[in-house]
């Protein structure tokens, strides 16, 4: 990565434990696709409601070749995302499959969609001995 990848906490105070556990994830990211350029996440709890829990939120801003991939997910319908390794988990399996996508577009490629073998009539195969 061009520059030190950066993880910041809204609201929060800073965990370490949660700091490594991000730079964790931005590393399993470089291995999917060693030219990233830039790394921000951004960790929040937003929303203080009396009878809920408090969920996190994590913005993942990746800067690629070709763009910027921007992955915001604010969890505040799922109470496992009141544990942040989970929030941070489903974040950065988001923002994975939105590097694998980039990488398929930069390569040429589109979504692999499985396709099926269709033949015409005059393509079937002609098992019948051939009169000369």
């Amino acid at each position: 990565m061009q520059t030190q990848p950066q993880v910041s906490f809204d609201d929060l105070p800073v965990d370490e434990v949660v700091r490594d556990a991000a730079l964790g994830h931005i590393a399993q990211l470089e291995r999917v696709f060693g030219r990233i350029t830039g790394c921000h996440v951004v960790i929040a709890q937003p929303h203080r409601h009396h009878r809920e829990g408090r969920p996190y939120s994590v913005r993942i801003d990746l800067v690629v070749p070709g763009g910027e991939l921007v992955v915001n997910r604010d969890h505040h319908c799922d109470d496992a995302h009141e544990d942040v390794f989970v929030a941070m988990r489903d974040s950065f399996l988001a923002t994975r499959r939105r590097l694998e996508d980039h990488v398929r577009r930069l390569q040429g490629e589109g979504k692999r969609h499985v396709a099926t073998a269709r033949r015409t009539p005059y393509e079937a195969i002609d098992e019948s001995p051939h009169l000369h």
